[in-house]
């Protein structure tokens, strides 16, 4: 590892984060809890931590509030460090009154802020994808092959392309050919590349053709002001900027090999955090040489009593009390009553444990307390954070309704979610 101080490091926090809707109701995609105790941003935040890069800026502008209040909280530097993690919020100036109309509009209109002294390269992130990269091994080959901008990709199936940027190279690397969710076969037969073109790079195919855009670009600053300057009309990297740069840029592609998984959706993002809590999960959350970093909570152990417990994570401060739970996340100050079963489910948990003042005027109006009660039944759902879940309640997709929006919850792609703060009296049936 070698210090890398004249990089910044760009994430891009998104817009309103429909896809995670109602995950994202009240906050922005970034700030959505993740595995129990973390938040989305810990991931990209973290991998730039782990390879060195700590001048780091997050562009979002949508209920950024909670986000503000958590990157303040877990990532401070000392005085003799010249790192900093600082949030830029879409703001009317004299020069532009728009919201972000993309991502290389987002770049775009903070471009002051990245033009520093002795800052060459800017390396721009997304903010919703899980996985672990050291983004030093990008940066060096992208200064070593002398590219303008690298795009680092990664081998995929056909049957993945159609919600992917798809990228053809030729035997240097160079991007030679670039589609934004391509779905015609005739345009994916065109851009399926041989085994041999992933074997001389170190990597087995597995029956995989197609490279795939990570959202992951390192630009040469001075490219990227050009780029952004020339290009006015083109807000979205992916749509419009690269296909466009690669013909008259050196863009060159990094092929990464490794797990992978954009959880900007309701399903992925569901999958990937049960995924976590499996025996072998495809993201090590145990990794000590590249921790994912948050904020101490300073939360007691949790305390589990008489309960039976399998293939789940439960987090700090819960209390659980003659419970099932298998296959499922809990998260921060869980509380989950007796003879209830949480299957297949992931509990965000609550952001603070209830006053008893404060639980005798919620009984004295018939709500139930933060948590879920005894004898409920939760499964397949996801159940945001601070959410008053009374006794004998069910909640179950058991009709398999794909997709619905009611009042106090709804179901995307089979999956039941509550949103935060939600109310559910006692014998509802959900």
């Amino acid at each position: 590892m070698v210090e890398m101080d004249n990089i910044i490091s760009v994430i891009l926090g998104g817009g309103r984060g429909t896809r995670l809707y109602p995950l994202t109701k009240e906050r922005t995609k970034p700030a959505v809890p993740l595995a129990g105790k973390y938040r989305i941003i810990d991931i990209p935040i973290s991998n730039c931590l782990n390879s060195n890069l700590n001048k780091i800026y997050v562009l979002t502008q949508f209920n950024s509030a909670s986000l503000h209040r958590h990157i303040t909280r877990a990532y401070k530097f000392d005085n003799f460090s010249r790192g900093f993690i600082e949030i830029l919020a879409a703001a009317q100036t004299t020069e532009n009154m728009n919201w972000y109309q993309g991502t290389a509009d987002a770049v775009r209109q903070n471009l002051r802020f990245f033009n520093q002294p002795n800052i060459d390269f800017v390396l721009i992130l997304s903010g919703d994808q899980l996985y672990r990269m050291n983004y030093q091994e990008v940066i060096k080959m992208h200064i070593a092959s002398g590219a303008e901008v690298t795009v680092s990709a990664i081998p995929v199936q056909r049957k993945d392309a159609g919600h992917l940027g798809i990228l053809k190279v030729d035997e240097q690397e160079r991007i030679i050919d670039f589609f934004e969710k391509p779905k015609e076969e005739k345009v994916l037969d065109s851009l399926s590349l041989p085994a041999s073109a992933f074997d001389r790079r170190g990597i087995r195919a597995k029956g995989r053709t197609l490279l795939a855009s990570m959202g992951i670009y390192i630009f040469n600053l001075d490219v990227l002001n050009d780029v952004l300057k020339e290009e006015t009309n083109k807000s979205d990297f992916g749509k419009d900027i690269i296909p466009e740069i690669i013909k008259k840029r050196r863009v060159l592609a990094y092929f990464f090999d490794g797990y992978w998984e954009d959880i900007g959706t309701i399903k992925s993002f569901y999958e990937a955090n049960l995924n976590l809590a499996s025996l072998t999960p495809n993201f090590d959350l145990f990794n000590e040489k590249a921790p994912i970093y948050t904020n101490p909570l300073f939360l007691p152990g949790s305390v589990i009593n008489a309960c039976k417990v399998t293939q789940s994570i439960i987090s700090d401060g819960c209390i659980i009390n003659d419970a099932e739970i298998h296959n499922s996340v809990i998260g921060i100050r869980s509380i989950i009553g007796k003879n209830t079963l949480i299957q297949n489910a992931i509990i965000m948990g609550a952001d603070y444990y209830e006053s008893e003042s404060n639980i005798r005027m919620n009984r004295y109006k018939k709500i139930p307390d933060i948590g879920i009660g005894n004898n409920s039944r939760i499964a397949g759902a996801i159940v945001d954070k601070n959410v008053h879940i009374g006794e004998n309640v069910k909640i179950e997709n058991v009709n398999k309704v794909d997709n619905l929006n009611a009042d106090n919850y709804m179901i995307q792609d089979y999956i039941v979610i509550i949103p935060k703060g939600s109310v559910i009296p006692s014998n509802t049936v959900i």
